[in-house]
């Protein structure tokens, strides 16, 4: 893999180690369809490369970062609180959502995290031509907006 980015985060266990993110160059592929490799090694079950795809470099390399910001989340060690970017910039910082707008239907969702699974959802609370959906813990899981053409940012309308 020709590597186009790299992030070491700390992992805070005794004795500390590193986890290393790795983005690779995207390529087409004999199908038109481009892939970027991936890897993420210290984090059990990810030190092999692997690669998403998409419909150009641009999805491909856009697809390679949020697929290893979601496995870094994911993972037990972030959840334990293990994981640390030293140079982490301080204040807010931009957080992914991930958004699935059906055109034809004029309906969209805004996912807060990767994957919602089946019965995650135990709470919809409706208010106009917005749904929002929680978690039993109370946690905002996705947010359905049957209006999407008016209601989604010229940003995100692609």
């Amino acid at each position: 893999m020709y590597e186009i980015a790299q992030r070491t985060l700390t992992l805070c266990t005794d004795p500390a180690g590193e986890v290393v993110v790795t983005i690779g160059l995207p390529y087409e592929e004999p199908t038109g369809e481009w892939s970027c490799p991936y890897r993420i090694d210290g984090l059990a079950g990810w030190e092999h490369e692997r690669k998403v795809t998409g419909v150009d470099s641009l999805q491909a390399v856009e697809l390679a970062v949020a697929t290893t910001r979601a496995a870094l989340s994911g993972s037990h060690e972030a959840k334990e609180g293990l994981l640390n970017w030293d140079d982490e910039p301080t204040g807010s910082r931009p957080q992914i959502v991930y958004v699935n707008w059906e055109k034809g239907q004029n309906i969209a969702y805004i996912a807060m995290k990767h994957e919602i699974m089946p019965g995650d959802v135990v709470r919809q609370i409706v208010a106009d031509e917005v749904v929002l959906d929680y978690a039993a813990s109370g946690e905002l899981l996705g947010v359905e907006l049957t209006n999407a053409h008016t209601l989604l940012p010229s940003e995100m309308r692609i």
